[in-house]
């Protein structure tokens, strides 16, 4: 079977909508890709504060907003296909939305985007909220992206995403077996750390919306005192399965940050190097004296060269090796699972495994909204 879905993501980072036109091909179990054509589209001042500032509206402009954004989802998917000529060549439309508040141990997440305001936009099936499934069953909501990772690289075993929040998937075995994810308990995956959501907060210091390269904070001096601090904060003893809201970056690790006082070099060297220890300390449970691991990493970060140096000098102490793949992949990998994640919800399919999540069972996520004519 061959599906072409369109895959829609809007990271914590806020630097804008991420869009991938995917074709997929499945086969006996075996799925193949091709992403055919992609864009982001950066979020205007007016569009950025909205989505940053959410948490704080009323109950009735909260829901406005939610509906308005659906809207603007649905106009940036019209746009896309006159731009790319898709016309009649799509099938469906998978969004993952914005995520404003996520609670999982309140058993509640959500993510701004009416998926009903899309379809009727786009006026084609639509799939959207893609995480409460999850965490309804207990589950932490997060990350959802493994059961993708597993589908469609099978080559690697090892991911990490550096966007908004970084966050690591582990496939501790590669499988042939079409029905994997029935048995999915070698999978586990789980939020590291905030990154370039904090990150961008302190270039914004600088009147910049990112430090490109890592330049600043190439010439910044760690301070010992605030890493020790980071690097002691609750969430990092915590076992897998867990999650990050965006507020962990934004009202725990800015403020502390701020709180010593340092220059935007020092605070991003030291936030830096806060980063690159936090993924080699998830992942030296994986160490092994007799096999160099490879982990593939995409997500904004992956661009961040100075942040890449400090990954790869830290892992090398564990014996893994770091690949970057071509830069679509890097960019779009999100978007493009979650198209892949609404053609498994069409076909009903698993989208969320227990092992990664800690939910009771493995689950089809996403509402589906069918914008096309009977």
């Amino acid at each position: 079977m061959t599906y072409n879905a369109i895959g829609l993501m809007s990271g914590s980072s806020l630097d804008g909508l991420d869009m991938a036109h995917v074709e997929f091909s499945e086969k006996a179990g075996k799925w193949d890709y091709e992403i055919k054509c992609a864009a982001c589209v950066q979020y205007d001042e007016e569009m950025t504060q909205k989505l940053k500032n959410a948490i704080q509206l009323s109950a009735r402009d909260y829901q406005l907003l939610h509906t308005d954004y659906g809207k603007y989802l649905g106009e940036m998917v019209n746009q896309f296909i006159e731009k790319f000529h898709l016309e009649h060549k799509i099938n469906l439309v998978a969004s993952h939305g914005h995520t404003t508040f996520h609670l999982p141990e309140k058993r509640m997440t959500h993510q701004l985007g009416d998926g009903a305001a899309i379809a009727a936009q786009t006026q084609l099936p639509v799939v959207s909220d893609l995480r409460s499934m999850d965490i309804a069953f207990g589950g932490q909501g997060a990350p959802i992206v493994p059961i993708g990772e597993k589908l469609l690289f099978q080559d690697y075993n090892y991911f990490l995403n550096i966007g908004g929040i970084a966050n690591v998937s582990i496939n501790s075995k590669q499988t042939n077996n079409k029905d994997f994810y029935l048995s999915s308990e070698e999978i586990i995956a789980f939020d590291i750390c905030a990154a370039n959501r904090v990150l961008n907060m302190l270039a914004a210091e600088k009147n910049l919306s990112y430090d490109e390269d890592g330049k600043l904070a190439s010439v910044g001096k760690i301070n010992d005192m605030l890493l020790e601090k980071l690097n002691a904060l609750d969430f990092y003893k915590m076992p897998p399965p867990k999650s990050l809201a965006n507020s962990f970056g934004t009202d725990i690790i800015f403020p502390l940050i701020k709180s010593f006082n340092l220059s935007t070099e020092d605070s991003l060297r030291t936030y830096t190097e806060h980063i690159a220890t936090q993924i080699k300390n998830s992942l030296e449970p994986e160490f092994s004296n007799t096999l160099v691991q490879k982990l593939m990493i995409t997500g904004g970060g992956a661009f961040n060269k100075f942040l890449i140096h400090c990954i790869s000098k830290h892992l090398e102490e564990i014996n893994f090796e770091i690949y970057i793949p071509d830069d679509d992949v890097v960019i779009y990998k999100e978007a493009l699972i979650m198209a892949l994640l609404g053609v498994l919800r069409w076909r009903e399919q698993y989208t969320v495994l227990s092992s990664v999540t800690g939910a009771s069972r493995n689950s089809i996520g996403g509402a589906l909204w069918l914008g096309t004519e009977a």
